[in-house]
């Protein structure tokens, strides 16, 4: 499974679970049903910030990309989620990626630099790190808040580990999110124990644009009706 199908299969489940929260009638059988395959997003598109990261050639321009879609795409989300043009409870889940691919590419500046350095004063510095993000997620109130961005960065520490992943996932679940219905993301670990390493087709630019386009379509369909 390439790393194109993992994002298609990311961006259906997301969509699925937008469906759910603009056009079903919350805590019905169908509403639980479509927000459960939404859970299988989050972890798919963590998984795929940590392999962006480690195969980008320029880190800068990736995080750019986050920070400048998160803003153009917080009006829809506002429009669409709270029939506001400005909301501020709860921003948006490129905010959440932009805020744990910032730590982690801090993370690696600094194991780097730090390398012939004492290793406790090098951990200090990373868990500082870590800590400042989930502080600033759970201040902005992005998407998935500290939990998202504890997700990012257990991946990347786990890279290449898939099994420790999904216990890294698993515990973020039960300690951060809680509700049984969070649990249906372990589900996301399949197809990423059957992600086979190659890029597949490249659409650089599909969810950036995608993200902000359906909240937009599912807004104005919901408008119609």
């Amino acid at each position: 499974m390439t790393g194109f199908v993992l994002k298609m299969i990311a961006i259906i489940t997301m969509l699925i679970d937008h469906i759910g929260v603009i056009f079903i009638k919350y805590n019905t059988p169908e509403y639980w049903l479509f927000r459960g395959i939404g859970r299988l997003a989050f972890p798919i598109f963590v998984f795929l910030i940590v392999e962006g990261f480690q195969h980008t050639s320029n880190i800068k321009k990736y995080l750019l990309r986050l920070g400048v879609f998160a803003i153009i795409s917080e009006m829809p989300f506002d429009i669409a989620f709270n029939h506001s043009m400005i909301e501020g409870s709860h921003q948006n889940v490129f905010f959440t990626l932009f805020l744990g691919l910032l730590c982690i590419t801090l993370m690696d500046l600094v194991e780097k630099k730090l390398k012939n350095h004492d290793m406790i004063f090098t951990n200090v510095i990373v868990a500082y790190l870590v800590i400042t993000s989930c502080f600033l997620a759970e201040i902005i109130k992005s998407d998935y808040r500290s939990a998202g961005v504890l997700m990012i960065v257990s991946f990347y520490v786990f890279r290449n580990k898939k099994v420790l992943q999904a216990l890294a996932l698993l515990i973020i679940i039960g300690a951060l999110l809680g509700g049984s219905i969070s649990y249906a993301a372990m589900g996301a670990m399949l197809p990423i124990f059957l992600y086979n390493g190659k890029k597949g087709k490249s659409v650089k630019y599909l969810f950036y644009i995608f993200y902000p386009a359906h909240l937009l379509v599912l807004y104005f369909v919901q408008t119609l009706i």
